[in-house]
């Protein structure tokens, strides 16, 4: 008798983490984990340390303490133009990873149906697998960083809930524009499916494109669930602060079940990131135009070493076709850049449809980098070709 659940019998330990324990070994840098290493926000570091030096110690609430829900609330309203009560709505998160399997739990059943969208954040994927929810495949066009609305024609049957979209995406750095979300309310609506809306890259846009978050569109806000989180904009990846919007009696048993699997957010980081929501307008520009730089850099150090990339239109990743240099797939290639120029991606295959052959000539590398280690990376990656 096995001792290992069903629920875990195909999961494995993901390729970026994989990929960022060999990037330590050889001593190389690592442009595969989002771990987004930059200076955290003073602010954010200032709340947290007057926070422990207070002995903020105690669990909070286990929607999370209401002066950050209030906060956020206001945030949602202010940037995003949406209005959700912090009392009955909301919900403090053990990252946006925690508010996703949170809404997962609420709303779905063991052998439900979702749509997922590939090239997809893994731990989506997963989290679906160990909740007993089956996936099924639709799919953006990276070439137009569009969706592609045919990738749709026949996934929805009678055990179909919901759809899964990340804007802007990790890993493809797609940015949904209000036509392809205004198409997806259309199918939801029909359906009567449930959106997870993934948005934790909210702030980080190029080319004059705007974030418009899924549940603006009409007749979208009672089925969907915005997911957001502070890891990306304060440079704060293992704070683990992220944040769940959703109609009242949706949010009403993803809290229990936040409290079932977390307790709560951790008290003097979630006093941190209520500081930090202080910071001016200019912060998060600032570093919408320090990542666009990033972009520019390393897409434009990806052509020169024979790399194909798909320049983003949002977030701080970039995938990229390695065909012109010769290696047989997405493995192979990952451990030659590394082999050769001591710099980690994550192989292609680990954001499509397992067992698929969609991502097997891509990398998708990360640029969430301080200046002179993003140079560096970029000079490696021009000497390759």
């Amino acid at each position: 008798m096995t001792r290992i659940a069903d629920r875990m019998q195909h999961l494995v330990q993901s390729d970026i983490r994989r990929l960022t324990i060999e990037c330590d070994k050889v001593g190389g840098i690592n442009l595969g984990q989002g771990i987004c290493d930059l200076p955290t926000h003073p602010l954010v570091k200032q709340g947290a340390i007057e926070a422990i030096e207070s002995g903020k110690a105690i669990y909070t609430h286990a929607r999370g303490l209401i002066g950050l829900r209030r906060k956020i609330s206001q945030k949602l309203n202010q940037f995003n133009g949406l209005q959700y009560d912090p009392d009955t709505e909301m919900c403090v998160t053990v990252g946006s990873s925690g508010a996703f399997a949170c809404s997962v739990l609420a709303t779905l059943n063991p052998g439900d149906e979702v749509i997922l969208v590939e090239p997809f954040y893994g731990y989506h994927l997963n989290t679906l697998i160990m909740a007993g929810i089956t996936p099924r495949f639709a799919r953006i066009d990276l070439n137009s960083m569009t969706l592609d609305r045919s990738s749709f024609d026949g996934l929805v049957n009678e055990r179909t809930r919901g759809v899964i979209i990340c804007t802007p995406s990790n890993p493809a750095g797609v940015v949904y524009s209000r036509d392809d979300l205004e198409w997806l309310a259309a199918l939801a609506e029909k359906h009567d499916l449930l959106v997870y809306s993934d948005e934790i890259y909210e702030y980080i846009t190029y080319d004059g494109l705007k974030h418009v978050s899924a549940a603006t569109v009409p007749g979208m806000r009672e089925r969907t669930m915005t997911l957001g989180g502070y890891s990306k904009t304060f440079s704060i990846t293992g704070w683990r602060i992220g944040y769940l919007a959703a109609p009242a009696d949706i949010m009403e048993k993803a809290a229990v079940a936040s409290d079932l699997l977390y307790i709560c957010a951790p008290h003097p980081l979630q006093l941190g990131v209520l500081k930090g929501l202080d910071a001016p307008a200019s912060y998060y520009e600032d570093m919408r135009k320090d990542y666009e730089t990033g972009r520019e850099m390393i897409c434009e150090a990806l052509e020169a070493g024979g790399f194909r990339p798909y320049w983003p239109k949002g977030s701080y990743y970039v995938m990229a076709d390695f065909s012109a240099l010769g290696w047989n797939d997405d493995q192979e290639a990952s451990r030659e850049l590394l082999k050769r120029a001591k710099v980690a991606a994550i192989p292609g295959g680990a954001f499509f449809e397992p067992g698929s052959r969609r991502g097997s000539k891509l990398l998708r590398f990360c640029y969430a980098k301080e200046l002179p280690i993003l140079e560096e990376a970029c000079k490696r990656l021009r000497a390759l070709k």
